[in-house]
């Protein structure tokens, strides 16, 4: 995957008007279609004044897991840790919280509200491959992190 072109695609995205939802929307179309692992991409927004995450734009199917306490699945483990999180088999990860029997991999990035250090939300995948997510997935995936994260902080309640 050229992950190059793609950054140069998703930079004239994120910088067009609109506001920051429609411009975290346009971008979760723009890279689902784009990268054949990406079979779910979404933002989970961590609300302000309890440990929890949002649901918040997302290019794939319905989940049921519209709100997730921190600590809880890859995501919460992800938020609770500041770390980003990548399980190669989700039926080998005991906190995984199920969104579809087709699901088999998935990565979560942090994203950090740049004026408070904040968890302000996260990117989370999901692959129908296992292991679909490799160096490059993660490295391109921690760097647009830091490129939205103004978007995403300013999505939270």
């Amino acid at each position: 995957m050229d992950f190059s072109k793609l950054e140069s695609e998703y930079s004239v995205l994120l910088a067009g008007s609109g506001s920051p939802r429609d411009r975290l929307s346009a971008l979760c179309e723009l890279l689902k279609a784009r990268v054949p692992q990406y079979d779910w991409f979404g933002f989970y927004v961590a609300r302000r004044a309890e440990p929890l995450l949002d649901l918040g734009p997302f290019a794939g199917e319905a989940t049921e897991h519209t709100l997730i306490p921190f600590g809880r699945g890859i995501c919460g483990q992800a938020a609770e840790s500041r770390e980003t999180c990548i399980v190669d088999d989700v039926s080998s990860a005991s906190n995984y919280l199920a969104c579809s029997l087709k699901v088999k991999s998935e990565i979560v990035v942090p994203v950090m509200d740049p004026r408070t250090g904040d968890v302000a939300g996260e990117i989370d995948i999901d692959s129908h491959a296992v292991a679909a997510f490799a160096p490059e997935d993660r490295a391109f995936l921690e760097r647009l992190a830091l490129i939205v994260a103004a978007d995403v902080a300013a999505l939270r309640k």
